[in-house]
């Protein structure tokens, strides 16, 4: 059809303008005659379940951008398939070939609804349980069953996983009937439920042998080489073809068609992996007497030859309706646009001899700034034609703009209070009623529920605020010249960023929420707000010390500004703190250097206050630590302790494992005796004693650390604690280093804390000394490699020492003298170069052992290096032994 406005906005006659969009009347006739053709077909005398070559026809899918309503047509769909809901008048009441029963099952495979594939095949059977069993798919379920779920009961199962009661007690009888009938059949003695593995052996062997006794199933020329196939979830992608050929045979009055819809398809993964695709396009696939109807944000891609290999069956000739056709065949467009569909509609819309009259680089720029929405597209559209008009040759430049239209448009029938929620709302990311109610200073909350019930508001109940505006309305209201009656002044807008500021910072400091989800969103809004509008930091400040206590360092970087002519640069202090903590959540991806220089730049600013000052300081210190400029770090530390602020006893701490690194051990552990929980006075005297060989005393040290860290609710440090003890006992004892290093890994789940994750990589190399796992070599250069670029020279000495220690015990004192040389090139500075002396002490070799002040003197600790490797040794023979 064309698109009249477009149309005329031109003399160019050889331009073809084509409208591109559906409507809800038109997705329910498509369903409608979808359906009709499909039962027809299926009719035909000439139509085979069992066939696997012809082209499918039996689906339809609706796509469209997130938040358009897929989900809602998905809905009302079933509903009236099912006749629970009366249909819409303009919507015609349909009538089915043959007067076939439709019966509609719906499936969410929304990441959210925990949908896999085996619940997907679950949830059909059991729609299907009114039908009665069906033997060739229920004996198949039940030996997958008995397999994948050993000593589960399947009613049990299904009952706890949310299934309807009456299908889900249903199911599991009909099924063991089932398996009871077939071991009558065949003969077989004792209690079914116990010889399930019997009766699909035996029932295999009757099949094959084509015996009467299994006539009934004999039918299904497949059936056997199914059940001989190993029973995992694979095999299971092959058994809808039995719940076809079941549906199939049935009689003609208890004949239905199942029609599937299979929603938020989106989540099955994306262009990449398509593992669960793969198995959902193999159920389509063998289920051709079935209808599907997916929806989803794109189009499916199956019809595209690119894909062979990566899925089943690919290519426009397996599946001809679902090729891209100009009235979109199978697959029909919703609402607003994924991108790649907003680029197929921008070439399509205008086009000449064929070809796109708006050129790629202007389409990638409209889509862009589209996010996804149609009016956009339009109004883009129409603005290359009046570009085309006046003799200018649009560029894409021409389209990096905002629509004051959409303003316009978006206002239209709202009333005064509905527009004055709507401007304040687009300063936050997200919302929920009582933050957009305190944003607009509102004294009621009505205009804004009203609000809500507005298209353009969009909603993720998962989300910690569960509404946003639409990507594209809320940056045009932002940033467009509004020329509307009630537009806001600067000083508006400031109003507005003040009070969502102060209630952001309200919801935080009320909440008494377990864990960091409201923390995180409240600073990422709060600094975006305080960066945008120059606010003072206000509540800020409390809230990052909260975030930095725990030591997790989730990323923090808000949104670029959207004032496009905002100064660049350290300008505020918001800008200040930003880039503070993106460099302290960045610090665990980058080198350490590149964190000190980001510190010091903020350092140098002077824009944030003393406290968050003496923060960059502290930090800064910590990098220069890791990166071996030991005076540099002294300084910072030493200037926070004589701050006296929250960050002197962790600055302490610092000074304490400075002494530590230039080998002053008895001064490290000193000031650890006065450090308390505040300085980690544990992990410090873990530290000492672990560099002494001590295991034992450095594990306990290490233990009452985590146990500290746990009763203060302090989950970084936790996790950093258990990492070292997992270290200590590597050297002393590999079989319980493996219950350590487990529970380690288990403590960094959903933490970001690159150099206590190098730790337990370490501590896994130093539990695997001496073996001959050909491995260790690859697992040491691979971590050698990583620890030199996060640039942490604790890690890296660390790795060296793990390799000398595996050298030592497999007595290759070749390796050991090659990494004692890569050790005194890592601490020539000075800092660690007793990690040379400890290597040579494992292995014996001679050496100008360092200044080191042992806390037992240094014969007495050599003996203990080496007295590590005489028993790893001996636990290794000990091992042999046993195998």
């Amino acid at each position: 059809m064309a698109d009249l406005r477009a149309l005329f906005s031109t003399n160019d006659r050889s331009v073809i303008a084509a409208e591109v969009f559906t409507n809800r009347e038109d997705q329910w006739r498509t369903v409608r005659d979808a359906i009709t053709g499909h039962l027809t077909r299926t009719a035909d005398p000439g139509f085979d379940v069992e066939d696997l070559e012809t082209p499918r026809r039996n689906m339809v899918v609706f796509h469209g951008i997130g938040g358009i309503g897929k989900s809602t047509l998905s809905r009302k769909l079933e509903a009236s398939l099912t006749g629970t809901e009366d249909l819409p008048v303009h919507w015609g009441e349909p009538v089915w070939p043959g007067g076939r029963r439709i019966l509609p099952v719906r499936i969410d495979l929304a990441r959210s609804a925990g949908t896999d594939f085996e619940r997907v095949i679950l949830t059909i059977r059991l729609a299907l349980a009114e039908l009665g069993p069906l033997p060739a798919f229920d004996i198949a379920l039940r030996r997958y069953w008995e397999h994948q779920h050993p000593g589960a009961s399947m009613e049990e199962y299904l009952q706890g996983g949310g299934f309807t009661s009456k299908a889900g007690k249903e199911l599991p009888r009909q099924v063991q009937s089932v398996l009871s009938d077939v071991a009558q059949a065949l003969l077989l003695p004792g209690t079914v439920g116990s010889v399930v593995g019997q009766v699909t052996g035996s029932l295999v062997r009757a099949l094959r042998e084509r015996r009467q006794t299994v006539r009934a199933l004999a039918g299904c020329t497949r059936l056997a080489d199914l059940l001989e196939a190993e029973p995992d979830l694979d095999a299971l992608s092959y058994y809808p073809h039995l719940l076809a050929w079941e549906l199939e045979r049935l009689p003609a009055d208890k004949r239905v068609l199942p029609v599937i819809l299979l929603d938020t398809f989106e989540d099955t993964g994306d262009r990449t992996h398509r593992d669960l695709e793969r198995l959902l396009q193999r159920l389509v696939w063998l289920m051709p007497n079935c209808f599907f109807i997916v929806t989803g944000r794109s189009r499916l891609q199956w019809a595209q030859e690119s894909l062979h290999g990566q899925l089943d069956w690919s290519g426009p000739h397996a599946w001809p309706g679902l090729a891209l056709q100009p009235d979109g065949g199978d697959q029909i467009l919703i609402g607003d646009f994924s991108p790649e569909d907003c680029d197929t509609y921008l070439a399509d819309r205008l086009t000449r001899d064929g070809q796109p009259l708006i050129g790629e680089d202007i389409r990638a720029v409209i889509t862009d700034r589209s996010h996804g929405l149609p009016l956009h597209l339009d109004l883009s559209v129409l603005r290359f034609l009046e570009l085309r008009r006046t003799g200018h040759t649009p560029a894409a430049v021409d389209f990096d703009v905002a629509f004051p239209a959409l303003i316009a448009r978006t206002l239209a029938d709202l009333t005064p209070e509905e527009r004055h929620v709507l401007r304040s709302v687009s300063l936050l990311d997200s919302f929920d009623l009582i933050l957009a109610t305190r944003a607009a200073g509102m004294e009621r909350q009505a205009p804004v529920v009203r609000l809500l019930e507005r298209p353009f508001i969009r909603q993720n109940a998962f989300s910690l605020w569960p509404y946003h505006l639409h990507a594209l309305i809320r940056s045009t209201i932002r940033t467009a010249d509004d020329a509307t009656d009630d537009r806001w002044s600067s000083q508006d807008w400031k109003d507005a960023a003040e009070r969502a500021f102060a209630a952001l910072g309200e919801q935080w400091a009320a909440s008494t929420a377990p864990g960091r989800l409201l923390l995180i969103g409240c600073l990422r809004q709060g600094l975006a707000l305080a960066r945008d509008h120059h606010l003072d930091l206000g509540w800020l400040t409390d809230a990052t010390w909260k975030y930095i206590s725990d030591s997790v360092w989730e990323p923090l970087l808000p949104p670029a500004p959207t004032n496009p002519d905002a100064e660049s640069g350290l300008q505020t202090p918001a800008d200040a703190l930003i880039e503070t903590l993106s460099a302290l959540a960045r610090r665990q991806h980058e080198h350490r250097s590149r964190t000190a220089d980001r510190l010091t730049a903020v350092v140098d600013t002077g824009l944030l206050p003393a406290a968050l000052q003496e923060m960059a300081v502290y930090y800064r210190a910590k990098s220069e630590r890791d990166l071996g400029r030991t005076d540099a770090s002294r300084q910072g530390m030493q200037y926070v302790v004589d701050g006296g602020g929250r960050l002197a006893p962790a600055a302490r701490r610092g000074l304490a494992h400075l002494a530590r690194l230039s080998g002053d051990f008895p001064a490290a552990l000193a000031a650890a005796e006065t450090l308390g929980w505040p300085g980690r006075h544990h992990r410090i005297t873990g530290d000492v004693w672990w560099i002494q060989g001590h295991m034992g005393r450095a594990a306990a040290a290490y233990e009452a650390a985590r146990t500290e860290a746990e009763e203060h609710g302090v989950v970084g440090e936790r996790a950093t604690s258990q990492a070292h003890r997992a270290l200590a006992l590597a050297f002393a004892d590999p079989h319980q280093a493996d219950d350590e290093l487990d529970l380690a890994e288990q403590l960094l789940t959903g933490l970001d804390l690159r150099a206590t994750t190098f730790i337990t990589k370490v501590a896994a190399l130093a539990r695997d000394a001496g073996t001959t796992d050909p491995g260790i070599g690859d697992r040491i250069t691979l971590l050698r490699s990583e620890t030199a670029v996060a640039g942490v020279t604790a890690a890296q000495v660390a790795l060296e020492l793990a390799d000398a220690f595996h050298h030592a015990v497999r007595e290759d004192h070749h390796q050991v003298l090659a990494t004692l040389g890569r050790l005194r090139e890592l601490t020539r500075a000075g800092d660690y170069a007793y990690y040379a002396d400890i290597a040579a002490f494992m292995s014996g070799l001679p050496h100008d052992t360092s200044a080191a002040q042992w806390i037992d003197g240094e014969e007495t600790t050599r003996q203990r290096w080496h007295g590590l490797v005489a028993a790893r040794r001996e636990h290794l023979r000990v091992d042999q032994n046993l195998e």
